[in-house]
């Protein structure tokens, strides 16, 4: 059967049948959908059948717990969970408009630009729109991503993980990444002038959690230096917690060369003498393709990129 063209789903599919496949999918129940929407089981039966018809394809099938998307509903389920993130914000724009407002956008960003790059170009764009609501979420990549692919961000600075489809996204780079291995200040056998990776296998490490990038490259120094994976090894991504455990231990940690610096600078860290090679593939702006930015999208982007560029950037990241 021939699936209709976009100008025939444009102008045939309403927003009270979207609104019916959210609640299917949530329920699981036709009745309890019904319910939901406050609607007759009848005439929720009616606007499922109506859909099926127009699209030719089978949205949903009973199993044993109860309605279950097909592929077809899958995909239909996803493009009215996006309809419903778009009227969403379109109302919190136009709220915040009216009230003298530019607008509200909803960060998601990995450590390493935090403290110099995402941290200056922050406080210009508040500078200049202070009346700009501003929302930020710092985690891995992987974690921002899906939230960036489930609506709950506008943009992101990160990179696409390996084994990631990133088919759906716009990615634009601005800045390599180099990694350091910390320790504490008082960790004298971390901090000889010559050390090797194995003068350091024998100590606790802290590492982030499959599948961080920066978890790959230190597994491979391992594997090139022809030694094994330290045994005493912590997980976790926050780097607030890592640097508070390094501080307080012998134990060493990997962070991005930025971040090490932020934290060399104020003598809570020191970053042990030993060079990475290898650098992590560049970070950049991650939004998605079938969303276009809003104005007060836009305006962050420019001034990340802008603060990208600058000498003080470029040389910390080399």
């Amino acid at each position: 059967m021939l699936i209709p063209n976009q100008t025939v789903l444009f102008n045939r599919l309403r927003t009270r049948q979207l609104q019916l496949l959210l609640a299917i999918q949530e329920h699981h129940s036709l009745r309890k959908a019904a319910e939901h929407l406050g609607m007759s089981q009848p005439a929720a039966t009616k606007m499922l059948r109506d859909m099926e018809d127009l699209i030719g394809l089978k949205l949903f099938e009973r199993g044993r717990r109860g309605l279950q998307a097909t592929a077809y509903g899958t995909v239909m389920t996803r493009y009215a969970q996006g309809v419903s993130a778009d009227l969403a914000g379109v109302r919190e724009e136009l709220l915040a408009i009216h009230s003298g407002n530019i607008g509200k956008i909803r960060v998601g960003a990995i450590m390493a630009p935090v403290p110099q790059l995402l941290t200056s170009a922050l406080l210009n764009v508040k500078q200049q729109h202070p009346r700009l609501a501003i929302s930020i979420q710092v985690d891995t990549s992987d974690v921002l991503i899906t939230a960036l692919k489930e609506e709950r961000l506008d943009v992101v600075i990160g990179r696409i993980p390996d084994a990631w489809d990133g088919a759906s996204l716009v990615f634009e780079p601005i800045q390599e990444e180099a990694l350091s291995i910390v320790c504490s200040p008082q960790n004298q056998a971390a901090r000889k002038y010559h050390v090797t990776l194995r003068d350091l296998a024998g100590l606790p490490w802290i590492l982030q959690a499959h599948p961080s990038p920066m978890r790959k490259v230190i597994e491979l120094s391992f594997v090139e230096a022809r030694l094994a994976l330290p045994l005493n090894i912590m997980e976790t991504s926050s780097m607030l917690l890592t640097s508070s455990l390094v501080r307080h231990s012998d134990m060493l940690a990997v962070m991005p060369t930025l971040v090490a610096n932020h934290y060399v600078e104020r003598g809570t860290l020191a970053i042990v003498p030993l060079p990475i090679r290898k650098h992590l593939p560049p970070f950049g702006i991650l939004m998605r393709k079938t969303r276009s930015p809003s104005p007060a999208i836009q305006i962050f982007i420019e001034e990340v990129k802008a603060r990208a560029h600058t000498p003080r950037h470029a040389d910390r990241s080399a």
